[in-house]
């Protein structure tokens, strides 16, 4: 049992474990405390989204659904192992689940059944989202599964819980499935081993800023395609109509400018044309 970490005590955990992290939005205060109290906290729940492609999944657990309201995690962890920051706070993610386990959580000891739903989990765990359609037959990558890992393991580190803080939806609420395509228990195995070892933090890569005559109307180069893929990871491609491309569009400056307007670094300057301290701030 603890208070939640800071968000700025989140981000560098996750960062120390060696998680390649994108920030979406303002993460940081998209929240759902007005409905309830977020902490005390006890342990991390694990989900699978039920959704293909990351640009769409990330929308969809930052805005959620008209009966469920985002954020609907904390963080979502990509195939590829990127870990996108959705929010922090009070998410939509745990629903009401079975007090014993809460109190098995607590006590770090073996899960009973998860046979009622009485509980308030979206109070006690943090949550993450996986991209996977749940399916049983949609693969998870390792680098995936490495972030769970990870994930899981920096904040119980933080928190200095064992791996049994660890738990699925599907050990929470009665009826979830989540997450499906592999097993708990060895995950939990995997993040033990982790927590016995010392985390080796991965430096961060940020491409070189190409310079600023490098976008505007008429300019074509990798460097365009580079910055709106970027600009979809952490949230700002609702411009697209089909996606990032090496030509220079109206849609590429759009999503520039409301990604300046968010970032109180940039604000003063949001004409929608990446400078290098955009350009360092984005990647970052």
């Amino acid at each position: 049992m603890a208070a939640p970490m800071s968000a700025d005590a989140f981000l560098q955990a996750l960062r120390d474990e060696g998680l390649e992290v994108v920030e979406v939005g303002n993460w940081r205060t998209h929240n759902r405390n007005s409905r309830g109290a977020w902490g005390p906290v006890n342990g991390v729940m694990i989900h699978h989204t039920v959704t293909r492609g990351t640009a769409a999944t990330v929308g969809i657990v930052r805005h959620g659904y008209a009966d469920l309201p985002g954020p609907l995690c904390h963080g979502m962890i990509a195939k590829d192992g990127r870990v996108h920051l959705i929010g922090y706070g009070r998410t939509n993610h745990a629903g009401l689940g079975d007090g014993d386990v809460l109190q098995a959580v607590i006590a770090e000891k073996r899960l009973p059944s998860d046979n009622e739903a009485n509980t308030d989990g979206n109070r006690h765990f943090y949550g993450f989202e996986c991209e996977n359609l749940g399916d049983g037959k949609d693969p998870w990558p390792a680098a995936q599964l490495e972030a769970i890992e990870k994930v899981s393991a920096a904040i119980c580190r933080h928190h200095g819980w064992s791996s049994r803080s660890v738990i699925g939806h599907k050990e929470w609420q009665p009826g979830k499935v989540d997450p499906r395509g592999f097993d708990m228990d060895g995950m939990r195995d995997g993040i033990g081993v982790r927590l016995g070892s010392k985390p080796k933090p991965k430096p961060p890569t940020r491409p070189a800023f190409p310079g600023r005559d490098a976008f505007g109307p008429g300019k074509s180069s990798a460097s365009i395609k580079l910055l709106g893929q970027q600009l979809v990871r952490r949230g700002y491609g609702k411009h697209y109509r089909v996606g990032p491309s090496k030509s220079w569009g109206e849609a590429d400056r759009l999503n520039v400018r409301d990604f300046q307007r968010s970032n109180k670094q940039l604000s003063g300057d949001a004409d929608g044309y990446p400078g290098p301290l955009t350009w360092f701030v984005l990647f970052s």
